[in-house]
């Protein structure tokens, strides 16, 4: 069995599809890229039996054939080659390789492809689809949000719905939420699941680097995304999503609006001086001005800031904790956001301004408060 393949070309295609390669498994095979030779092209395949992703690509082949290679040693060979052809020539027998370039000859040892887990189908499945720019910066906007927690593996993952109207993604941690709502996706019936984050980082680097739509495909267990030459197929997270409607506040009267920038800019430097284990800043808003507030009374650090603002309200004392507030603000895109509140101790909900926000996409923050230093 023998094709011939531009060395940039693999590596390139490769590099993408190499984040789901398992590293120390203990199945050996699942350090291995798949080879499927097919007359004219190539499929490339990686797993780590919870996700597959496989890729396409042009190559000289005449027959078909099926090897496992090991994917660290051919990825570092390929690392070493200026453009160029490379000719792979496999023994069926005892699955050994010879690559051949225009500098040499290396010969390595490659594995029997039947013990290359069965790729999975996804049958009975529903599907939609979406533009990669808008799925792109769903997984972008929340996915920072999704909690570590083992006992709640729900909440590992981000909860995608789907309906005739709308797609919405919600990520939390108990500790903060996201709702990304896109009112230009629709599918043609109500469906949702939970994604896991390995797939979708997976994505998110993957979609940076294409123009145009996804297809998605899911059933109750696996979930797949179809793009350019890629087709991803992770298993999703089985559970009950949280209600995380019950937990948005529908009355959160008093309104802080101000740049986003500046106040981002702010709690970042008060943040440094303030206790590391709380992470607590404190927002003390009367009239038009804001103050922030950090300290650690442990080395006696502290550190305070003024700013204008334009706030609605009864004058209030609020304290948040600076890494989910400072993070929430960054993955903002909008000059100004709104803060709105209720009480010092029921949760913020961050906003961004609509007067520059794309007119079909609906974002919303909730941040939890923290108990306020005496």
């Amino acid at each position: 069995m023998k094709f011939i393949i531009s060395s940039t070309s693999l590596l390139k295609q490769l590099q993408a599809i190499s984040g789901v390669l398992a590293n120390n498994s203990s199945l050996p095979i699942l350090e291995d890229f798949l080879f499927e030779i097919e007359e004219g092209q190539i499929k490339v395949f990686a797993s780590d039996l919870d996700n597959t992703i496989s890729t396409i690509m042009k190559a000289e082949a005449s027959e078909p054939g099926r090897i496992a290679i090991p994917a660290k040693m051919l990825l570092e060979c390929l690392k070493s080659f200026p453009d160029q052809p490379l000719t792979f020539l496999i023994n069926d027998e005892n699955f050994g390789i010879e690559i051949s370039s225009g500098y040499g000859k290396y010969k390595l040892t490659g594995h029997d492809p039947e013990e290359f887990p069965r790729l999975p189908e996804i049958e009975d499945a529903s599907s939609f689809e979406v533009d990669s720019s808008t799925l792109f910066s769903g997984i972008n906007k929340t996915i920072f949000a999704t909690g570590n927690d083992d006992l709640r593996p729900v909440m590992s993952g981000v909860f995608m719905q789907v309906g005739t109207d709308h797609m919405t993604m919600v990520a939390t941690d108990s500790h903060r939420l996201v709702r990304y709502r896109r009112n230009d996706v629709k599918a043609s019936e109500d469906a949702s699941f939970i994604l896991p984050k390995k797939p979708l980082n997976m994505l998110k680097n993957l979609l940076g680097y294409f123009d145009g739509n996804v297809g998605i495909k899911f059933n109750a267990k696996n979930a797949s995304f179809t793009f350019d030459n890629i087709i991803l197929i992770c298993r999703l997270i089985e559970g009950r999503y949280p209600n995380y409607e019950a937990v948005i506040p529908k009355e959160n009267p008093f309104e802080l609006t101000m740049s986003r920038q500046d106040l981002m800019n702010s709690i970042r430097r008060v943040a440094i001086f303030s206790s590391k284990s709380t992470n607590q800043v404190k927002l003390s808003i009367h009239g038009s001005e804001l103050q922030l507030t950090a300290e650690d009374p442990d080395y006696a650090n502290s550190a305070a800031e003024r700013l204008t603002c334009q706030y609605e309200g009864e004058d209030m004392d609020i304290a948040f904790n600076s890494k989910f507030i400072s993070e929430m603000l960054s993955n903002l895109e909008t000059d100004r956001i709104h803060l709105h509140m209720s009480a010092p101790n029921r949760a913020g909900i961050l906003l961004p301004d609509q007067d520059n926000s794309d007119k079909d996409e609906d974002l919303l923050m909730l941040v939890m408060p923290v108990m306020l230093n005496n």
